[in-house]
């Protein structure tokens, strides 16, 4: 069009580079640090402009040297979101592609599971008693089920309202299930940086944020405060953790889906 020779490497290249853009712009966002993005974004703007339109070597030999140590300098600042961002990838990636040495069960035995689950968040819910409930799926949370206190026990209605009884010790913490059954209690979780939570979401939902941000788990958490059900989850189009107050005839669809690994 304007008499440059583009390619479909060409076209592809753009879309990459504009993917990596987005990707980093997503993490730094989650860590509300969008105005350090366009400021590095707009001091490589600069930097391109006066190498390869102005051609000038020693401001362009400055600025290299400037790029050089800022990289280092953001893989040290923003080693977190880093690892978080590979360890989701990897954490993926294994879950689809290794083999799980347990037995799967099967659909009646999810749906059983799983309206357990949602008959302890509804009682839970009309009594505003606090609960914090991680569902593994495919991902390996036992790292942080060594955190609290392993219980490898069947799942019921009342051992979930037991846990998280306001005299119990273990009502602080997150209730781990896997395959179906009650993996750990009491346990800790990593607290979401996210700036854009909604000021009445306390540190439960806060904490079930970030094991979604980390792992991709689904999480749920009843309102110590307002009796609300919550549910933190991975955006399907966008891979991008949110959590949001969710009604109780949506809650059972979305915990046979996550129970299921689907």
């Amino acid at each position: 069009m304007f008499g440059l020779p583009i390619t479909w490497g060409d076209v592809l290249d753009i879309l990459l580079f504009a993917g990596i853009l987005f990707g980093i712009y997503q993490i730094l966002k989650r860590s509300g640090a969008t105005n350090l993005f366009w400021g590095i974004f707009a001091f490589l703007a600069v930097w391109v402009f006066i190498r390869n339109v102005l051609h000038l070597g020693l401001t362009g030999a400055f600025f290299d040297r400037i790029i050089d140590v800022g990289a280092i300098a953001i893989i040290v600042i923003f080693q977190e979101e880093i690892r978080t961002f590979f360890y989701n990838l990897g954490s993926r990636f294994s879950g689809r592609l290794t083999f799980r040495d347990r037995t799967m069960s099967n659909e009646e035995t999810t749906r059983q599971t799983a309206m357990m689950i949602v008959r302890a968040c509804q009682d839970m819910s009309r009594t505003k008693t606090g609960a914090l409930i991680v569902l593994a799926g495919h991902h390996d949370l036992k790292a942080y089920a060594d955190t609290g206190e392993r219980i490898d026990a069947r799942l019921s209605t009342r051992l979930i309202e037991n846990i998280f009884f306001k005299n119990s010790p273990l009502h602080d913490g997150a209730l781990i299930v896997d395959n179906n059954r009650i993996l750990a209690a009491g346990a800790i979780l990593p607290v979401s940086k996210d700036t854009t939570i909604p000021q009445s979401f306390g540190l439960r939902h806060r904490a079930a944020l970030g094991i979604t941000e980390m792992t991709g788990a689904t999480a749920i958490v009843v309102s110590e405060e307002t009796g609300h059900i919550s549910v933190a989850q991975i955006a399907s189009l966008t891979d991008i953790a949110t959590i949001s107050d969710i009604d109780e005839s949506e809650l059972l669809p979305l915990v046979i889906k996550a129970l299921g690994m689907q």
